[in-house]
């Protein structure tokens, strides 16, 4: 029975299933094996296990399988279904609690969760923080957030999200799921996404990632407004337009309308014109 405060909507139509694991490898019909070079040192750690829908898939592949599951009735189960495969663990926990490092013990990620929708965002956020150890994130999510994560500049769902998503990683919209295909069934539709690391983080010039998303939050702040406006904290807005331009950039542009590349090169002129004051400063 699914226990509506911790989001519980479980992948219960088996053809979805199917499509997902023929998606991200792990089917019969298309699996990669440990001989494979891309598995081999490799684990999957799954978020939210649940019954073992998905699980079942996972451990089929031979690699060693870390199912992360909060709620104890599905725990119990799922260490039963541990008691038939050598290969999988059952974490119990929460995941943004979680070392994913300590877990997977010099492995490559692979990562596999079906979400809870109102906490997305953090999740992710948990685990761009171990990007240098992640391989690939596929997730089920809210089809609206999905199509955050994948949205382009210029786009209406284009947002702090989808820059700190593009940032470590390179996102792919991979399948669109109806409610039934879950149980008890959303109000909404679902997506499949996928996260391949790295993205361009590594050659973005950024030294301190996260006082980098702290300056994109600042450029989203209010959205409507310039970026000379929303930065007017680092630096005057016309020092802000000055840099704009130096950069080819029009002055009076506004966050939905830069890609990660331009965010990075504008987060760096900052700093470089202003140390002091700029967005690495610590004060």
């Amino acid at each position: 029975m699914a226990r509506q405060k911790l989001g519980q909507h479980f992948l219960s139509d088996a053809g979805w299933r199917e499509k997902i694991a023929r998606a991200i490898r792990v089917s019969s019909h298309g699996m990669e094996t440990p001989a494979d070079s891309s598995a081999q040192n490799c684990c999957w750690i799954e978020i939210g296990a649940g019954h073992g829908e998905m699980t079942e898939f996972l451990v089929h592949t031979g690699v060693p399988v870390y199912a992360v599951e909060l709620d104890p009735p599905l725990i119990r189960r799922l260490q039963q279904l541990a008691g038939k495969h050598s290969n999988l663990t059952v974490v119990p926990g929460d995941v943004l609690e979680i070392d994913l490092r300590a877990l997977a013990a010099g492995r490559r990620i692979r990562v596999y969760g079906n979400l809870p929708y109102y906490i997305t965002s953090p999740i992710l956020h948990r685990f761009f923080s171990f990007a240098d150890q992640i391989e690939e994130i596929n997730i089920v999510i809210q089809l609206e957030v999905a199509q955050r994560l994948a949205a382009q500049p210029g786009n209406k769902d284009y947002g702090y999200l989808s820059v700190a998503t593009q940032f470590y990683t390179r996102p792919e919209f991979v399948l669109k799921l109806p409610p039934d295909a879950f149980s008890p069934p959303p109000e909404v539709a679902s997506a499949l996404v996928t996260l391949r690391l790295p993205g361009p983080s590594a050659q973005s010039g950024v030294s301190d990632p996260e006082v980098f998303l702290n300056f994109v939050k600042s450029c989203f702040g209010q959205k409507r407004k310039t970026l000379s406006n929303n930065l007017r904290h680092l630096a005057k807005p016309q020092r802000i337009r000055e840099l704009l331009k130096e950069l080819e950039l029009r002055e009076d542009a506004r966050a939905e309308q830069l890609s990660v590349a331009q965010f990075a090169a504008i987060y760096r002129a900052i700093s470089s014109a202003n140390p002091a004051a700029g967005p690495d400063s610590r004060t």
